[in-house]
């Protein structure tokens, strides 16, 4: 149950983002939904695997670099799912720093069990 609670935040978040940021757009709630199920599913998957491959230059970078491996998972959110467009790689990151803050707030009101 909280998993489908964190799930439609995170859609509420989506759209409030389309919606404030001139670089991204999403459609409908229904997009909103399946652009944060993917991009669920997308960290789940890519991201672990992005990570290592990628170790050396994030040691150098001291984490910096994980920023880019957002954008490039809400780039492939973008590409996965009509509906919803980012213009581009720093919208992208613009998107995934803001998306994460949202969420962070967002997920600090659903109470531990």
């Amino acid at each position: 149950m909280k998993t489908l609670v964190k799930l439609i935040l995170t859609a509420l978040a989506v759209i409030l983002l389309g919606y404030l940021l001139p670089g991204a757009s999403v459609t409908s709630f229904m997009t909103a939904l399946i652009v944060a199920v993917v991009i669920a599913l997308l960290r789940l998957t890519v991201k672990p695997i992005l990570v290592v491959l990628t170790l050396p230059i994030t040691v150098l970078t001291l984490g910096i670099f994980l920023l880019v491996i957002n954008a490039v998972i809400i780039l492939l959110a973008d590409y996965f799912v009509s509906g919803f467009a980012v213009d581009g790689f720093w919208w992208a990151l613009i998107f995934s720093l803001l998306l994460s803050l949202f969420q962070s707030l967002l997920f600090a009101l659903i109470k531990e069990e």
